[in-house]
């Protein structure tokens, strides 16, 4: 038999992908930690969805306690047992999320609410342990995609099914509130929660169904089932932000023949057009109003976004007192409590939102234009690393890219970044993570450049 050449050795992928028989079956832990992470952090506290949209719990329950232990102490057990595939993929991962977690984690010395901003922490820790596992044991080509579109469909499947059987719990039936009335939530804690979860599935799918990755039937089996919650959930933001990134993805996988060589152009004008509806959003260049006309037109909300203008107003108030560092990691939003600055809410909007609704502005809130700039750092280090995912592989690359510019265009009224209550921060932590395990198995760098590759 013939032996491979040192030569072979060196330019086979660092990392478990052809691992040992015992990282294998280590492996298998992964899909139940994932499903896992996933229910906990969207099915309401103690399966009571008679309880759902009546404000925000105050403690956890035994089933979310006992699953948090468990995917901290087996994420941890993963991490360890593999530490130097982790150090390398760490050394990859996207350089701002790291300062992100560095930052969150010292907000701690001037939180003005620390034993929630420390409970917070904890979260984000299991989450980031929780992908950094993912993307190491037992490695697999697609897995993310794989991964996620099988979570995704239990699920939405299961929503389905609770809303057909049990219409009175898993409907919103909110007298005197247009957008919630028969809005589907299913198995989550709210209807934008499912629409979350649909509009992340369709564009997992679509992509499936161009890169022809999944049989024929059920891919369009799972596009309909994506649909049917995305448009039953009534969350216009998950709609409009799925068909803008549906229309993206498609112009990456299969753009027209002289755009082939155009991509990455089209890519940061994209981002460009982002930011400056953005900046319109906020209000915070005058005159830029006027091009919110469409999206308004398109998503049938006004021009304050039904009503969000006033939160966004009240929030920048809170702002201007803590500009440079922020009030504390997930310190504001604790819940109609007269002793926190958030109850400024309830006395000037006379009811309490639970979040800013923009996710732009909720992290300059809790982290200050520190984070506002660790924010933009992370999303320009991201892009060149889809760019880069994208040259060597067009497929792998256009779904990261096509994920990213759904969040960009959905945080603009829902509030997702580098939010420990929200399933869309797991989904893109999982997906920063697996894009450095991506170059990091091609032997790229963090900015795309080569780099040595550790091999036995």
């Amino acid at each position: 038999m013939n032996q491979p050449s040192k030569a072979q050795l060196a330019r086979r992928p660092a990392g478990p992908i052809g691992a040992a028989p015992s990282s294998k079956s280590r492996s298998r832990l992964l899909p139940v930690f994932l499903l896992l992470l996933f229910t906990v952090m969207t099915v309401p506290l103690g399966f009571d969805y008679r309880a759902v949209g009546t404000g925000m719990p105050s403690e956890g329950d035994t089933f979310s306690l006992t699953t948090w232990l468990v995917l901290l102490f087996g994420s941890a057990y993963l991490v360890i047992r593999n530490w130097r595939q982790v150090r390398e993929l760490i050394a990859v991962v996207n350089r701002p999320f790291r300062y992100f977690v560095v930052l969150a984690s010292l907000s701690l010395l001037w939180s003005i609410e620390p034993s929630i901003t420390l409970k917070r922490l904890v979260r984000l820790y299991i989450i980031v342990l929780v992908c950094m596992a993912f993307a190491t044991v037992g490695w697999q080509t697609r897995r993310f995609e794989n991964s996620l579109r099988r979570v995704l469909f239990l699920l939405l499947a299961a929503s389905a099914i609770f809303c057909y059987s049990e219409p009175e719990l898993a409907i919103h039936h909110v007298e005197g509130h247009a957008e919630l009335m028969n809005a589907w939530h299913g198995t989550t804690t709210g209807k934008n929660v499912l629409g979350s979860l649909a509009s992340c599935a369709c564009i997992l799918w679509l992509h499936a169904f161009l890169t022809r990755e999944t049989g024929r039937a059920t891919t369009v089996a799972n596009l309909t089932l994506a649909g049917l919650c995305l448009v039953m959930c009534r969350s216009s933001t998950s709609l409009m932000a799925t068909v803008f990134a549906a229309f993206f993805l498609i112009l990456l996988v299969r753009p027209p023949g002289f755009m082939q060589r155009r991509m990455p152009y089209m890519v940061g004008l994209f981002a460009t057009v982002v930011l400056v509806y953005a900046l319109a959003v906020l209000n915070i260049l005058p005159g830029l109003s006027v091009i919110l006309i469409p999206i308004t037109m398109f998503s049938g909300k006004d021009l304050t976004f039904s009503g969000r203008t006033n939160i966004w107003y009240v929030l920048k108030l809170h702002i201007r007192g803590h500009p440079l560092l922020g009030s504390g990691y997930e310190a504001y939003w604790i819940g109609p409590v007269p002793s926190s600055p958030s109850y400024e809410m309830v006395k000037w909007l006379f009811f309490y939102p639970t979040e800013g609704h923009n996710g732009y502005l909720d992290v300059i809130n809790d982290l200050g234009y520190v984070g506002g700039i660790c924010l933009l750092a992370y999303f320009i280090v991201y892009l060149r690393q889809g760019l880069e995912l994208m040259r060597l592989e067009k497929a792998r690359g256009s779904l990261y890219l096509a994920l990213i510019f759904r969040a960009f265009l959905a945080d603009m009224s829902e509030s997702h970044w580098f939010s420990v209550t929200s399933i869309d921060f797991v989904i893109f932590t999982l997906a920063t993570f697996s894009m450095a395990r991506e170059l990091s198995s091609r032997g790229q760098g963090v900015a795309g450049r080569p780099r040595e590759i550790a091999h036995k």
